[in-house]
């Protein structure tokens, strides 16, 4: 197959004594005119491949079906308003409607805030709308093409009209209202912009700031003296600002607790002075403050600290209110006058509620198995709506009764999506060196063997893989191919040990362990190799991309999503050194040495035959840079060997995933499962 040109440049550095060549150091800019020659030459070859895939009409035409089915999400309530987001079908985007009771919610309510006011073609997105306290204003944030940096504005929630209150540059951390509803904290970084170039720090340091509603003089809150520590913000209604402070995804943080009074924020009391355990928010009762942690317990607990003792010069002592189990405990949260907590089981959901006193009392029946996917607490009155969804089956929003354990199932559209008949089986593989590794297996219905096969995994940053709903998994699974899903080890399925063992020099663990499960599904006669597609995103697309060229022979199709391809050069662009602390700092020669060993960038070998290969991203990826994509991509089309196509599929106007449209996603789906059939004999019907 004849592809793009691809200049290669003489850049040729010595890292830690190894010589590295980086001849698509040019693809970095992604401004550059011949940047931008080169992305339109790559998508006008992928799109007239994928435009002629015999399955390309199918899956389209299932994915939009999928995607045009009315759906509403969780409801949020606060002040005496509540808030849901819905879909017709029809939208891009999903608007946000608010009523005072639940009876008007579900009939419809009135909207809100609909996407579709801030762009024309459905690129700019919501990623959040926080009630203030009192229910009268709202603080929502707009992404434009799928950006990271965002901008805050405030609506009245009575008349629907905005107010003068902007941040035009936020990131990261959703806004977090006052307990008296005049303002709301934010982070941002005072050198604001898109980082690109070689320093690491080239966000800058961020800052919390306190923003006052109708005025424009924002109080400076807190201003790390190291620019990768970031705050993650709680407010509790009796007048405590929380900081749970870690350094890039590093699971270990330190507490901060600054009380508000007469709105003025006092002195720092260190809650956790150095990063020793995870801790987590879990609500507050008076000045006691309750912490989910991993402290002294890696499948977590819930353990309580006096804050008005510290304020007062005592000494901290944790009081233990729910003990360590079997189970992890996947998020702990105050409701009522006790807890509601989320324990995961062999990577599936359960909801226990506990007392006061930290004694269960009893199960939450949902009545399916699956993953809570959101949980909204209002923590005075107790009301509780969480949402369950599954592989095949997209979120279904629940009440609960604190009180009683009852769960009712709110019927918040008249529309029901049809689900695909589909065998759903816990399987395990055993990796190199002896560890199980459990899989999902999701194969239609009474279907024979062996099958073409789509093999999904993550393995990282403590991100549990649970049964949650992607159009693509029913799509595929109605067109007759099986669907296996692996937790492997760098997640949180299983708590901090399970996730240490896929951290920094650990992390061939997790390539092992899902090559270990592609061998299983072949041995088992679930597929073959000539069967099996590998697909994964962000540090998921990374793992494809070591597993691919490790394993070049496993998969016949490779599918890397927004990966990080270039190991040695993450921490210069955007966001990347945040993901130090995880993955080890190339920077560093013992570091170094392992992450050079596995860079997919530059474990591609020239004459390989790799299998037929789709890398997927976006022009405006600000958190994963599309240049991983495409060095990763040059350098594959340079070095192959064999038939299978090396395409790129490089979309405009997107960044990392959230807030894509919906015909975007649906194109999206449809052109990686009609690759993956054309590639793996799935004929689909």
């Amino acid at each position: 197959m004849r592809y793009p040109h691809s200049e290669r440049g003489p850049v040729v550095e010595t890292l830690h004594g190894v010589r590295v060549a980086d001849p698509y150091r040019w693809l970095e800019d992604p401004d550059s005119a011949q940047t931008k020659k080169w992305v339109a030459a790559q998508n006008a070859v992928t799109e007239e491949y994928l435009a002629g895939l015999a399955a390309q009409g199918w899956f389209s035409a299932r994915l939009s079906a999928i995607l045009g089915v009315p759906r509403a999400g969780v409801p949020r309530a606060r002040g005496g308003r509540y808030l849901l987001n819905r879909n017709d079908g029809n939208q891009d985007q999903d608007v946000v409607t608010v009523a005072e009771d639940l009876t008007t919610l579900a009939a419809g309510g009135r909207v809100l805030v609909d996407p579709a006011e801030f762009s024309s073609d459905g690129t700019a997105s919501l990623r959040a709308v926080v009630l203030s306290p009192d229910g009268k204003w709202v603080a929502y944030k707009v992404s434009e093409a799928g950006s990271d940096w965002t901008r805050l504005q405030v609506r009245a929630v009575d008349s629907g009209e905005d107010t003068g209150d902007v941040v035009p540059y936020a990131k990261f951390v959703d806004p977090v209202w006052t307990p008296d509803s005049s303002g709301f904290f934010y982070w941002t970084y005072p050198e604001h912009g898109r980082a690109t170039g070689d320093d690491p720090t080239a966000l800058g340091t961020g800052q919390l700031m306190l923003h006052r509603l109708g005025r424009d003089d924002d109080e400076l809150i807190y201003r790390p003296d190291n620019p990768r520590l970031r705050p993650s913000p709680y407010v509790s209604t009796e007048g405590w600002l929380i900081l749970t402070i870690s350094a890039g995804t590093e699971p270990r943080c330190m507490v901060q607790a600054r009380r508000l009074r007469g709105g003025a924020v006092g002195p720092v009391l260190h809650v956790v002075a150095e990063p020793q355990a995870r801790f987590e928010p879990a609500g507050m009762k008076g000045d006691v403050l309750y912490l989910h942690t991993d402290l002294e317990a890696p499948r977590g607990r819930l353990v309580g600290v006096n804050l008005a003792r510290l304020e007062s010069g005592g000494t901290r002592t944790w009081e233990e209110l729910i003990l360590e189990r079997d189970d992890i405990l996947d998020q702990a949260r105050r409701a009522g006058s006790g807890f509601l907590a989320i324990y995961l089981r062999d990577a599936q959901h359960r909801v226990l509620r506990f007392d006061g006193a930290g004694a269960e009392l009893g199960e939450v029946d949902l009545g399916e198995p699956g993953t809570v996917s959101e949980l909204h607490i209002e923590e005075d009155n107790g009301e509780c709506f969480l949402g369950v969804e599954s592989f095949v089956r997209r979120m279904h929003a629940y009440r609960v009764d604190i009180t009683t354990g009852r769960a009712d199932p709110l019927l918040l559209t008249d529309s029901t999506a049809s689900e695909p008949d589909v065998t759903v089986e816990r399987r395990s593989a055993t990796s190199a060196d002896g560890t199980t590794v459990p899989y999902f297996l999701l194969r239609p219905a009474d279907a024979g063997l062996p099958l073409p096969t789509l093999l999904y995994g993550y393995g990282g940053y403590n991100n549990a893989i649970t049964p949650t709903f992607r159009a693509a998994w029913p799509a595929w699974l109605a067109a007759g191919g099986a669907l296996a899903v692996g937790n492997l080890r760098g997640g949180g399925e299983y708590g901090t040990q399970w996730h240490e063992a896929g951290r920094r020099e650990r992390k061939q663990n997790v390539f092992d362990d899902f090559i270990a499960v592609g061998e299983h599904l072949i041995s088992t006669g679930v597929t073959t190799h000539g069967q099996l597609a590998i697909h994964g995103r962000s540090n998921g697309g990374l793992l494809v991309g070591a597993v691919m060229t490790q394993r070049p022979d496993l998969a016949a199709v490779a599918l890397p999503m927004v990966g990080v391809m270039d190991k040695l050069r993450f921490h210069k662009f955007t966001i990347g050194a945040a993901w130090i602390p995880e993955v080890g700092d190339p920077d560093v020669a013992e570091d170094f040495a392992f992450l050079h060993a596995y860079s997919p960038l530059h474990a591609l070998r020239a004459g390989t035959c790799y299998p037929a290969t789709l890398i997927l991203t976006g022009d405006h990826d600000d958190r994963v840079a599309p240049a991983h994509s495409y060095k990763f991509g040059a350098q594959l089309q340079h070095d192959h060997a064999g038939d299978p196509p090396v395409l790129l599929r490089i979309e405009a106007a997107t960044g990392h995933g959230p807030g894509k449209p919906k015909r975007m996603l649906a194109a999206e789906y449809a052109d990686m499962l009609a690759f993956a059939a054309e590639h793996t004999g799935l004929t689909p019907g």
